[in-house]
């Protein structure tokens, strides 16, 4: 089954960033005005760690149910208007939720085609894998996976678009995904859609770079956007819409009428979130990320240009959650005068108490007491001590007692913003890399014949690259002809954020933020001032971290990636932002001598 019309682009939606994302949004965007494909990304380290204890408590789990709520008012629309349906909801029980669709259908009266993807599925296959997998070799220690029976919980690699692209062409009219990469949603139906083939890399190239921006939902229309003041209407942003044209350009949209914004600045942000080096690695196809180019295409449309495309590498990502640690933690409030004094009686009142067990204790100062606060909690520091182990025992009983027992003996003022709990199992977060040929990617189609999906027609490693150099960008002219270094001259201090946007967020362990600004001339200074050695003292925590930074000249746009500042992952990090996501606008809110002309 080929697309209806293959000469106009496909107008793609995202009805989900997120698991737990608004309820309402499959429904908002296709009642909103006129779409062919409705895509929804529901996983990420977090989620598979949460699907994984579901599935274990009761096998028929494991996938995301807010999919089925979200679709159950809709599905006769979707089906009677022909617009197809492409989400990873199905998680790790892809046939599960492909099942409880087809049920869902019997109930409203109708019967749509559900196809399924899979082969993303690792754990039956780790010790056969592992000879030809370098042992599953940590991408951030290069430790090899332990073999230590339970150790690992779930194991999924990221899968590509091509199942997806089979089921459309097959007829489906749903299609459950376990693990593609994100962007794989609204490549598969671009390249369905246009009828693409498997080495056409600019095209793929520019449909990932459109599944990047619309992938987070409304992160695209002024979500979670550091200029966030200047959308004039937030309370209900909008999910967005990529317009997918035959030679891989797009345009990012909305429906008419709806809240939020689509502008240069909010699409800017999501092309640099969770990103690394120039060269972004998909399963099909590496997206050139310096070549991107964006324009204003009229009100909320904005224009992605010029992608360019290079064969993927011979190998995909593997994210591997394990067997973890026991946690136990407490807030404690600090007020008024000798706070330093205070924190430090109390920490070392704890770690002696503590001393004989086998926890591993850290304490995390949060705020600064302001100068003669005119109320309490103005005067108010808290402080996070946070216990881990592999002794149960140890961060459990043991822990609680240690802090209760000091609450007449300790500093004066104390108390906690909650009673102790007992201990909870973390998950750990694995890593690695697969052959894409050690794959056994299928579809199952609509009918329940089962396809196998071969891996791509040309791989190349990233290493084996001409390695990217961003030029760097000639000095323009400043507002009265004078050049940069003139500009220069003139400094002050202030905010980062004064002229620069932010988007941070987390892969694994690395935390990464980039930092954009709007102008030819304020891009110069960014480049040439706002360094690693920068970052370094505007962000102390990275001081003994590898920090890597990477510019993008064609969206005015630097990107640092920060290893191991989120140690372990969002699902063990103890850090307080787990995900990174206000790190961008820490950093913003850091002084730093600025241009005076660009203030303005």
């Amino acid at each position: 089954m080929t697309s209806p019309d293959a000469k106009r682009p496909v107008r793609i939606a995202n009805a989900s960033g997120f698991f737990g994302d608004r309820m309402s949004a499959l429904a908002e965007v296709v009642r909103g005005g006129p779409i062919d494909v409705v895509t929804g990304d529901y996983l990420a380290e977090v989620t598979m760690a949460i699907l994984g204890k579901q599935r274990r408590k009761n096998p028929d789990l494991g996938y995301a149910p807010t999919f089925l709520a979200q679709l159950q008012p809709v599905l006769a629309t979707v089906l009677a208007s022909g617009i197809k349906v492409v989400v990873n909801a199905g998680g790790l029980n892809p046939v599960g939720l492909a099942q409880a669709v087809r049920a869902l259908g019997e109930k409203a009266g109708v019967a749509p085609k559900v196809a399924v993807v899979a082969g993303d599925d690792l754990v039956p296959r780790i010790d056969e894998l592992r000879a030809t997998n370098e042992d599953f070799a940590s991408t951030e220690s290069g430790a090899p996976l332990p073999k230590e029976a339970g150790f690992v919980h779930t194991a999924n690699a990221y899968l590509g678009a091509w199942g997806i692209v089979r089921a459309l062409e097959e007829g489906a009219d749903v299609v459950i995904c376990p693990r593609v990469t994100d962007a794989s949603l609204v490549v598969g139906a671009a390249a369905w859609w246009h009828r693409w083939g498997r080495a056409d890399w600019s095209r793929l190239a520019g449909a990932v770079a459109a599944g990047h921006v619309i992938e987070c939902g409304p992160q695209a229309t002024g979500g979670n956007y550091s200029s966030f003041q200047q959308i004039e209407e937030l309370v209900h942003p909008a999910f967005p819409i990529a317009e997918v044209a035959a030679d891989g350009s797009s345009v990012i949209t909305k429906h008419p009428g709806t809240a939020g914004a689509v502008t240069i600045g909010t699409v800017t942000a999501q092309l640099v979130y969770e990103v690394g080096g120039p060269r972004y690695a998909n399963p099909d196809v590496v997206t050139r990320l310096d070549s991107i180019e964006l324009e204003e295409a009229g009100a909320d449309r904005v224009a992605i240009r010029g992608v360019a495309g290079e064969p993927p590498p011979p190998t995909t990502k593997v994210a591997i959650t394990t067997k973890g640690t026991f946690r136990n933690e407490l807030t404690l409030a600090f007020v008024g005068l000798d706070v330093d004094a205070k924190i430090a009686l109390f920490e070392r009142a704890t770690r002696a108490a503590l001393a004989k067990t086998k926890a591993a204790l850290t304490f995390q100062r949060i705020g600064s007491p302001a100068t003669n606060a005119s109320t309490q909690d103005g005067a108010t520091v808290l402080l996070r001590v946070i216990a881990t182990s592999d002794d149960e025992s140890a961060v459990s009983r043991a822990f609680s007692s240690a802090l209760i027992e000091q609450g007449l003996s300790s500093y004066p003022g104390l108390f906690a913003l909650d009673l102790p709990g007992p201990a909870t199992e973390t998950t750990g977060y694995w890593p690695t890399l697969v052959a894409q040929s050690a794959l056994a990617h299928t579809v199952t189609h609509h009918d329940g014949r089962t396809e196998a999906i071969p891996p791509p027609p040309e791989m190349t490693p990233l290493d084996a690259r001409v390695p990217t150099v961003a030029a760097a960008p000639a000095a323009p002219k400043g507002r009265a002809g004078d050049t940069l270094v003139t500009a220069m001259s003139t400094l002050t201090v202030a905010p980062l954020g004064t002229i620069v946007d932010a988007r941070s967020g987390d892969k694994g362990s690395d935390a990464n933020v980039g930092l954009w600004v709007r102008t030819d001339e304020a891009f110069t200074w960014l480049a040439s001032e706002v360094t690693v050695e920068c970052l370094r003292e505007l962000l102390p925590e990275a001081r003994d971290l590898r920090v890597e930074r990477y510019a993008f000249p064609k969206l005015r746009a630097v990107n640092f990636v920060i290893r191991g500042l989120l140690a372990g992952g969002a699902i063990a990090s103890l850090r307080l932002d787990r995900q990174a996501k206000a790190l961008g606008e820490f950093l913003r809110s850091r002084h730093l001598a600025i241009p005076k002309s660009f203030l303005g």
